[in-house]
């Protein structure tokens, strides 16, 4: 994306605020251990807003109000020599002024000089309330230094509003250039998949295919891996966040992988199951079937005008009516979804928002109806099924755990699915062949 896809949104966003004022920090850095730092990764409200990549940086919007036009202002950290030669550069704000768009910017130590002058006569203030409690105290003392002027006839915002509400509206629908990077995350994050899958065999660490998805990822271009990866192998696979990744691989068994990397900001999130050995015995097929046929069904039902529970609802009866199949069920499918007796096998929802966030920014439902989908919204389709060994199941069903999940983007007509890692039985036990 260009500065000026950021531009076009502060811009936005600044008509919905009216005369108020908006501001949006980004993330701090974190300290790992003692002066070693996590990777720093940025507000993803911020980065919308503004696509500037350093850390202590804040953005302000001022509304029009009759006397002054609309004006978007960044504070960030000040050039620096010494500290560029040992952390590299630094934009300063003079460069990020011209380079990003805004109307003005100031060093990041004048913001809290500056922010009451900000506010002074503006009837609302705009914030993410309650999502950091030191933000809300700084904003609060902001507030009262001008409230203590009010003899001097300096009014305060009367309203606060959280500034969150209307970006993930805004988020929720994705442009051009957003559906080209996340393909592109998309096509990485596949490639790292299908890159595990060649590489498996049994005997081999779990970790030892999360280091083949982190080659594959970082080799293509991959900022970082999108949340910490899933590599669960048996058993594993049938605690849903498993992420330890430091079990064997055994024969005649499958491995659950759930991963996906980082493209400017936005996520892949994929997952895919395959039998550690290459090939599928009968009852992994029976299982593996059942989850794509759901996955298939959920495809369907993920389209313009259709709610976003419809997916769910669609795969659930696949799924509840393929448990009676394999016998770890017995009864009315319609009764044992009303009665939720699936749930002991498949316990989350079918899919979730996808975008600068793994699980995205958006409502899911407004007000007691179920978000409707509308082209340009991105979100995961994932089905599965996750068998725990029990006195009542079949030992060739025990610690079956499968997952199948896809990143789709809703179409004029249907749904467009971004990933393109192997899927069908067939595919995998060709890509996984170690003749």
């Amino acid at each position: 994306m260009t500065h000026a896809h950021f531009l076009a949104r502060r811009k936005r966003l600044l008509k919905t605020i009216g005369d108020g004022v908006a501001i949006v920090p980004t993330a701090p850095e974190v300290i790992r251990n003692r002066d070693a730092h996590h990777p720093y990764r940025f507000d993803s409200y911020f980065w919308y807003l503004t696509g500037f990549p350093e850390p202590e940086a804040v953005v302000v919007l001022l509304g029009g109000n009759g006397k002054q036009k609309a004006k978007s202002i960044l504070f960030c950290r000040e050039k620096h020599e010494e500290r560029e030669i040992w952390d590299g550069y630094r934009y300063g704000p003079k460069a990020a002024k011209a380079a990003f768009g805004f109307d003005a910017a100031y060093p990041i130590e004048q913001l809290d000089k500056k922010l009451p002058e900000f506010l002074v006569d503006r009837d609302t203030l705009w914030h993410a309330i309650g999502h950091d409690a030191a933000w809300d105290a700084r904003i609060a003392k902001a507030l009262n230094e001008v409230r203590a002027q009010a003899r001097a006839g300096k009014r305060a915002p009367r309203a606060i509003h959280d500034l969150r509400a209307e970006l993930d509206a805004m988020r929720l629908v994705k442009d051009g250039a957003e559906a080209a990077i996340q393909q592109r995350a998309a096509d990485i994050a596949s490639a790292g998949h299908a890159r595990a899958m060649r590489a498996c065999r049994p005997g081999i660490a779990e970790y030892e295919l999360e280091a083949e998805l982190s080659y594959e990822f970082r080799k293509r271009g991959a900022d970082a891996h999108a949340y910490t990866p899933i590599v669960a192998g048996g058993a594993n696979a049938c605690v849903l966040h498993y992420v330890e990744n430091d079990k064997l691989l055994n024969d005649h068994t499958l491995v659950l992988i759930d991963a996906g990397c980082e493209v400017e900001g936005y996520a892949a999130d994929i997952t895919r199951t395959f039998p550690v050995n290459g090939r599928f015995n009968a009852a992994q097929k029976d299982v593996y079937e059942i989850v794509l046929a759901a996955q298939d069904a959920a495809f369907a039902a993920t389209a313009p005008g259709r709610h976003f529970m419809e997916a769910h609802d669609a795969a659930v009866r696949v799924l509840t009516q393929g448990l009676v199949d394999l016998k770890l069920l017995k009864g009315n499918v319609d009764t044992l979804i009303e009665k939720g007796d699936f749930r002991r096998f498949y316990m989350h929802r079918t899919g979730h928002w996808l975008g600068l966030d793994v699980h995205d920014a958006g409502e899911y439902k407004v007000g007691d109806e179920w978000t409707r989908l509308v082209p340009g919204m991105t979100l995961t389709v994932e089905p599965g099924l996750y068998i725990r060994p029990a006195d009542d199941v079949p030992l060739a069903l025990a610690g079956i755990g499968i997952r199948i999940e896809d990143d789709v983007r809703i179409s004029e007509t249907g749904c467009h699915v971004f990933t393109t890692a192997p899927k069908t039985i067939a595919e995998i036990e060709e890509v996984m062949r170690h003749d």
